[in-house]
C-alpha cells in the first residue's frame, strides 16, 4: 500500500508505513518502505533514521544518494557533499552515482555555489546522445543550473534536450522551455464555457407569461 499510495497519496503512504512499522520493525523492506514515505512527506529527519536502519539491516548502499538529500532537506548541504565524497559513492551502480551527482549539484546550489553546481553536473553521462533512465533529469538540472547562473541561451539549449530524453513526462521541461520562449497557454476550456454562455437564448427573446396564456386561449378557440 505504501508503494502503490506513495506518488498520488504520499500522506495516506505515510499512514500505512507507520503501521507496517509497528507490525514489523525489524524487516529491512518496512523500514525502506517507512523512509520513503517519510521523505515524500518532506518528514526529512524521520526518513534519514529510516534509511539508516535499512542500512544497517542488510549492509545494501543504494540508499546513499536519498541520504545526502535528506541532508539537504535538514539544511545541512555540507553534510551532503561530505557524502557525495564518501568512498560509498563508488559502490553505487551508474544509476546510484548519477544520482549523487544530482544531490551534490543541488547542495552547491544551497550553498550559493551555482558555477560549482554546473561544474558538477558536466558529466559523462549528461553528454551520451543515448537516453537513459536518468538522462531527462540530469539534462533538466543542468539547464535549470545554467538558467540560475544567467546563462538563459544555454538553459534553453538543455531544457530542449531534456524534452527529448523525457519520454514519460516525468519532468516539466516542456512547460520551462515554452516559457523561456515566451508561449502562454490558454485555458480551452474556459474558452468552451464563454461560448455556451453566448449561446443561450437572451431573456428578450423568452416567452413572457401573458403571451404563453394568450397562445394558450387561441389554441382552445
Amino acid at each position: 500500500m505504501v508503494a502503490r499510495l506513495l506518488d498520488e497519496d504520499p500522506e495516506g503512504a505515510y499512514g500505512y508505513s507507520r503501521v507496517a512499522l509497528r507490525l514489523a520493525s525489524r524487516v529491512a523492506a518496512v523500514r525502506e518502505a517507512a523512509g520513503f514515505a517519510a521523505y515524500a512527506n518532506q518528514k526529512y529527519g524521520e526518513a534519514l533514521a529510516e534509511f539508516r536502519a535499512a542500512k544497517r539491516m542488510t549492509g545494501n548502499i543504494d540508499l546513499w544518494p536519498v541520504m545526502a538529500d535528506c541532508e539537504r532537506g535538514l539544511e545541512r548541504p555540507e553534510k551532503a557533499l561530505d557524502m557525495a565524497g564518501a568512498p560509498e559513492v563508488h559502490k553505487l551502480d551508474k544509476a546510484g552515482q548519477v544520482e549523487m551527482r544530482l544531490v551534490a549539484a543541488g547542495a552547491r546550489r544551497d550553498l550559493g555555489q551555482l558555477d560549482a553546481a554546473i561544474v558538477t553536473l558536466q558529466s559523462p553521462e549528461l553528454a551520451a546522445n543515448a537516453v537513459q533512465p536518468w538522462t531527462a533529469r540530469l539534462r533538466y538540472a543542468y539547464a535549470d543550473a545554467l538558467l540560475a547562473a544567467g546563462r538563459e541561451s544555454e538553459a534553453r539549449e538543455w531544457f530542449a534536450k531534456a524534452v527529448e530524453a523525457d519520454r514519460d513526462g516525468s519532468t516539466d521541461a516542456s512547460d520551462r522551455l515554452a516559457e523561456l520562449d515566451g508561449v502562454e497557454f490558454v485555458d480551452a476550456m474556459a474558452g468552451d464555457a464563454d461560448e455556451v454562455e453566448n449561446d443561450q437564448v437572451p431573456a428578450s427573446d423568452t416567452p413572457k407569461a401573458d403571451e404563453v396564456e394568450d397562445e394558450g386561449e387561441n389554441d382552445k378557440d
